[in-house]
């Protein structure tokens, strides 16, 4: 067997109640929670930002949640406080079953730059290091699921399709934010990448 499955970001901030939270978010656990069995490895992603990290709105002098600002990596928007280190938003979704996984990637834990993806920082060139364990493993199949599916999903399934793994969203076991159209881009984004949906 050379799949694995990626589950992305099922935090409590990103579940309803929290700081960033999607819609029905809590809806997709039983059911990747289900596709564990199917992989031959889980891994999970864990949004672990610094108090003060510079992709939040409260960073920034007369900035609000959701706009856009130019870092010196590219476009970043600016989110309400989320997942802070140590937090119990940080935490991942109770219902959610840790016991699969084999592996934990955390992200966003550099206090200047935002890291979307399970693969890379937002720069689009410093590695999480999740590649070189996939392939050590001999995966060369992956199935991605959770939160959210136009940013953290995206991201990570575009890289890991560029990086030459077969790649397949499972649409739906991930849930979107849909910021001014950002699902509709994302999924056009992954198709062209090759991402199977």
């Amino acid at each position: 067997m050379t799949s694995a499955l990626l589950v992305i970001d099922i935090q409590n901030d990103f579940c309803p109640g929290g700081a960033l939270a999607v819609p029905e978010g809590d809806r997709i656990v039983p059911r990747i929670n289900a596709m564990m069995a199917e992989h031959r490895a889980v891994i999970l992603t864990q949004d672990w930002h610094p108090a003060g990290h510079r992709s939040f709105a409260s960073s920034h002098a007369d900035r609000l949640p959701y706009e856009m600002i130019e870092m010196p990596y590219g476009p970043q928007v600016l989110w309400p406080d989320h997942c802070v280190q140590g937090t119990k938003g940080a935490e991942f979704h109770p219902e959610l079953d840790m016991d699969r996984a084999d592996m934990i990637i955390r992200k966003g834990f550099r206090p200047e730059i935002d890291s979307y993806s399970a693969f890379f920082e937002n720069d689009r060139k410093t590695p999480t290091g999740l590649e070189g364990y996939l392939r050590t493993r001999g995966i060369r199949d992956l199935t991605l699921a959770g939160l959210a599916t136009d940013f953290c999903v995206h991201y990570s399934a575009v890289d890991a399709a560029r990086l030459g793994f077969s790649v397949t969203v499972c649409t739906e076991a991930s849930g979107a934010i849909d910021l001014d159209g950002s699902l509709a881009a994302a999924l056009a984004a992954m198709k062209e990448a090759g991402v199977r949906l």
